[in-house]
């Protein structure tokens, strides 16, 4: 553990590059709230979330106050639902999610992460129930995310449930076509999910894990950029080796602040510390952008020749930084590239130089993969499925986490404009080529097997 002067000397150093800490997440195990009997669990449910998260927002304000470190967002994750709603049918764990709004909006979070689902070996009815869900759950409330893990290095691609969730993806876009399809954007399909992530839609808590803890997310695009500006200036014909050093440098300190406001949280709540989850997510506001990092290293704009060296060069850089500088580095911890939370990448997909193709290939190095990705409303479920099962297999081939977050907004085609606002950003549409041509691959079913090196231990 760092020494608190060390901390206290790298807060003045990055306090005036507007450094926040995006997101404390208090991760609840809930496997002591099942009952077979729907109004007990909903009741147990609520009075679990309440008791155990009833101080977070006064101790993070406490906290932020303390170290004029901004917390962004104050979240919450709980065990899969799927474990602990087994055998109920859909309508019922319909009531669940209302019951996990319901106790998130008393406690003054700003989201719920963990109307999951774990699916990669196989799937129960319980999985399938609450997948059959996820329209009305998304549709209905708040504050509920959801995420369906489908596929693991070691398990393989479940195929039956990714075309099960073209068809529920497609489903939940037309439940909020008053929004634009936004439910989508609250869920998140995963290869290789990690249970210690503090970020939403994917979070839940998972069940290795203390009865409560707290998970950190600091995202710090900003911070990177603008010490790499300075850094340039003073070394304009620095190497790629002098960049990526400066690069760690910075996740270096940002890791050290947000592990700090971290243990101050979990100790003055009384629970575990878990991580410290450094991932540069970036928002919709300009300066705020991993695109314009990649850009500032030399790239004319996102998508072009070289954009997936860059992008692997920042990730590396980033995950080296923040594992030196703690030992409670984890979640996704590196890049993220969602489309329409990020202005230069948006810029870059409406200028066509971001293409579906590209970013695909440029998410087989960074810590997500096709996310926040606006598509035409009238795309087939087969279609979305097979590009789902291609970004999974990034995932599970090169044993990394990789997910997607893809939107269809109804009643528009590719090149059209869609907009969520706030943190969730805005961007063209992006066309996706071969609609309709994947029909036979999907409807297989089955599954895609694990790759070789799984098996070697």
């Amino acid at each position: 553990m760092p020494r608190t002067d060390d901390i206290l000397s790298t807060l003045r150093m990055v306090k005036q590059e507007n450094l926040d800490v995006r997101t404390v997440t208090l991760g609840i195990n809930l496997f002591r709230c099942i009952d077979r009997n729907l109004n007990q669990l909903c009741d147990n449910i609520y009075d679990r979330i309440t008791s155990s998260a009833k101080d977070l927002h006064a101790t993070c304000e406490t906290v932020s106050t303390r170290y004029g470190i901004p917390i962004v967002n104050k979240r919450l994750a709980v065990t899969p639902i799927q474990r602990i709603g087994e055998g109920f049918a859909p309508e019922e764990l319909v009531e669940i999610a209302r019951t996990l709004d319901k106790a998130a909006a008393e406690v003054g979070v700003d989201l719920i992460g963990g109307y999951s689902a774990l699916v990669h070996g196989g799937h129960t009815q319980g999985a399938i129930n609450l997948i059959e869900s996820l329209p009305e759950v998304l549709s209905t409330t708040n504050r509920v995310c959801s995420s369906v893990n489908v596929g693991t290095t070691k398990a393989g691609i479940n195929m039956n449930m990714i075309s099960l969730l073209g068809k529920k993806i497609l489903d939940i876009a037309h439940a909020t076509s008053d929004r634009q399809g936004f439910g989508a954007a609250k869920l998140v399909v995963f290869a290789n999910a990690p249970e210690d992530n503090p970020f939403m839609a994917g979070a839940f808590h998972g069940s290795a894990g203390a009865d409560t803890v707290i998970h950190i997310g600091v995202s710090g695009p900003g911070v990177v950029k603008r010490g790499l500006e300075r850094f340039l200036e003073a070394v304009p014909t620095c190497s790629l080796d002098e960049i990526a050093a400066e690069i760690k440098s910075t996740a270096f300190r940002v890791t050290r602040v947000g592990e700090l406001i971290g243990r101050e949280v979990a100790a003055r709540m009384g629970v575990r510390f878990g991580i410290v989850d450094l991932s540069l997510a970036p928002t919709p506001k300009i300066g705020d952008s991993i695109g314009e990092i990649l850009e500032l290293i030399g790239l004319k704009h996102v998508g072009v020749p070289g954009s997936t060296a860059v992008l692997a060069l920042l990730n590396d850089a980033v995950k080296k930084g923040g594992v030196f500088a703690s030992s409670a580095v984890g979640g996704l911890s590196g890049a993220f590239v969602p489309v329409m939370e990020d202005a230069s990448l948006a810029a870059a997909v409406q200028k066509g130089y971001l293409t579906v193709e590209k970013l695909e290939a440029m998410t087989a190095v960074c810590s997500v993969g096709l996310d926040m990705v606006p598509v035409p409303g009238d795309i087939s479920p087969e279609t979305l499925a097979a590009l789902m099962a291609d970004e999974i297999a990034i995932g599970v081939f090169n044993n990394k986490t990789t997910a997607t977050r893809i939107v269809p907004v109804p009643g528009k085609k590719a090149g059209e404009f869609v907009s969520f606002g706030g943190l969730f950003g805005e961007s063209v549409i992006m066309p996706v080529p071969g609609n309709g041509c994947s029909h036979d691959f999907v409807s297989r079913g089955g599954h895609i097997p694990a790759p070789i090196q799984s098996l070697r231990n």
